[in-house]
């Protein structure tokens, strides 16, 4: 790995191509390198996760009303939409903000935490969609998603954008266009260009998680995917973006993040050098925030120490500064303890996670979110009773550069009635690459078959299965193998006027 030094420039002092990060980022989705065969493996892997959670979502609101968005814009060789017959096709950016809603939406693939935030999964749906409508193989689809993965997981490592109240979609935008770039195997000019539109349109502010979260949480990483697309269309068409875009005088990074005075340290591999960033992120095995994984395990694990939840007096979670600032009492959100704020606050709340799987014993996508479960007196008893602290321990933990060391738990301190204190403590989810178990091949099947259970047919998923894992050899124009159709009669419709 190379570790580039990104700061701000005057304009005067013009900063050649060569030493800019978006030319550098261009320049690894241009190289062709050889395929690493673990990296093929964990991407046919995200593939079946994403599939699973999004064909769980399909009658979700926010789902239905990108996929009736994304059926207004049919094309003869387009793309497939989940659910829909394949031989139906459409625009493929408007598969890519239909497809990626309804995988975002349940909160519930994978992850990479580190300087920033991520669901790398994310560039999923608008490779797919690209890939189909310009009838690219299994491989070059291999290869664009294993770029994406790359160029995201390497930005969330060098750049904070949390910090200064920008959301994590605007890592998305480059990965995006970085991945599409690489499965068509365009040139590191146009590349570039992409590369530097895709992330001056997909900057925007953090209140899509804060407060009270609304469905544009699953929309706002659809809609990066949709402007990734656009902004490698227009560069392929020879237009240019604002440049450069990272490094400029009134760039993202000096008029947004950092500001004039910024350094940056981004890793990236060599030119030519396999990628096996996507080795380094995690799926989630429950339907919540991710630093929320390990708190789940956690309380399934006290719960078997105590009997009689009535004997609690207080519980005390000693976690890093994010989980204690995002989802912890730190955010101060009063919506974060609101037993009728939506779903999507309450997948940001640990309080309220943590009182539902200690009383549980276990967690559900849909059935630990009802309004009867949230509204249950012993649970925001138990919920009102949990505060979170920031522990300098655990921060430190959060933020370790190597993978192996990077922890993501907490130390939970149970104090009853009685002054009897029980304290466990756990460093990652057990389904995490190096936690208890980690999740392998069966786990993601398993999952699809849980998830996409009485939604699909046992047929529908057998092909699909067989067809995903078979992804190496898949010859170009039949990516459409990868789509999983929905009796129509099982598709629920929002038949509100609107303007497509």
């Amino acid at each position: 790995m190379i570790l580039h030094t990104v700061k701000v420039y005057p304009s005067k002092k013009k900063l050649p191509k060569k030493n800019q990060l978006a030319w550098k980022i261009a320049e690894i989705a241009s190289d062709n390198a050889k395929l690493n065969e673990d990296s093929i493996q964990m991407a046919i892997n995200r593939i079946i996760d994403n599939a699973s959670v999004a064909i769980a979502s399909l009658n979700r609101k926010s789902v239905i009303s990108s996929r009736e968005m994304a059926l207004a814009h049919p094309r003869k060789n387009g793309a497939t939409i989940f659910g829909v017959n394949s031989k139906k096709k459409f625009d493929c950016e408007w598969v890519a903000w239909s497809n990626g809603t309804a995988v975002r939406e349940l909160d519930f693939h994978d992850t990479f935490l580190a300087a920033d935030y991520s669901h790398p999964g994310d560039n999923i749906p608008p490779l797919i969609a690209v890939g189909q409508q310009l009838k690219k193989s299994g491989i070059d689809l291999l290869r664009g998603i294993i770029t994406a993965y790359e160029v995201q997981v390497n930005l969330v490592k060098g750049i904070c954008l949390h910090k200064h109240k920008v959301d994590h979609i605007a890592h998305l935008g480059p990965s995006v266009a970085a991945g599409i770039g690489s499965m068509l195997k365009l040139n590191t000019e146009i590349i570039y260009q992409a590369i530097q539109q895709a992330l001056h349109t997909t900057i925007s502010t953090r209140q899509s998680r804060k407060g009270e979260i609304s469905s544009w949480k699953a929309f706002a990483p659809a809609h990066a995917g949709k402007l990734g697309i656009e902004a490698v269309d227009r560069a392929m068409r020879g237009e240019g973006g604002p440049s450069p875009i990272y490094e400029g005088e009134d760039s993202v990074i000096a008029r947004i993040l950092d500001g004039k005075k910024s350094n940056y340290k981004v890793p990236m591999p060599k030119i030519n050098n396999e990628k096996k960033a996507i080795l380094e992120t995690y799926t989630k095995e429950y339907s919540a925030e991710y630093q929320a994984q390990a708190l789940i395990d956690l309380a399934k694990k006290i719960k078997l120490k105590i009997n009689n939840l009535n004997i609690i007096k207080k519980i005390d979670i000693y976690t890093s500064h994010h989980t204690h600032n995002v989802i912890g009492t730190g955010a101060n959100d009063p919506q974060k303890m609101d037993p009728n704020a939506s779903r999507e606050t309450l997948d940001h709340s640990i309080m309220y996670i943590f009182a539902v799987a200690l009383e549980d014993g276990e967690w559900h996508h849909e059935k630990s979110y009802s309004k009867s479960r949230s509204n249950r007196k012993s649970t925001i008893k138990l919920w009102k009773s949990i505060k979170t602290h920031e522990d300098k321990k655990w921060t430190k933990k959060y933020h370790d550069p190597n993978p192996k060391n990077k922890c993501f738990g907490a130390r939970v301190t149970v104090t009853l009635k009685n002054g009897k204190k029980i304290t466990e403590q756990l460093e990652r989810a057990d389904a995490h690459p190096y936690g208890l178990r980690p999740f392998k091949r069966e786990n993601y099947i398993k999952k699809f078959r849980i998830l996409t259970h009485k939604i699909i047919t046992k047929k529908e998923s057998e092909r699909f299965l067989k067809s995903v894992q078979n992804l190496k050899k898949i010859k170009k124009g039949q990516l459409q193998k990868l789509n999983i159709e929905v009796s129509n009669k099982k598709l629920k419709r929002n038949n509100r006027k609107s303007i497509f």
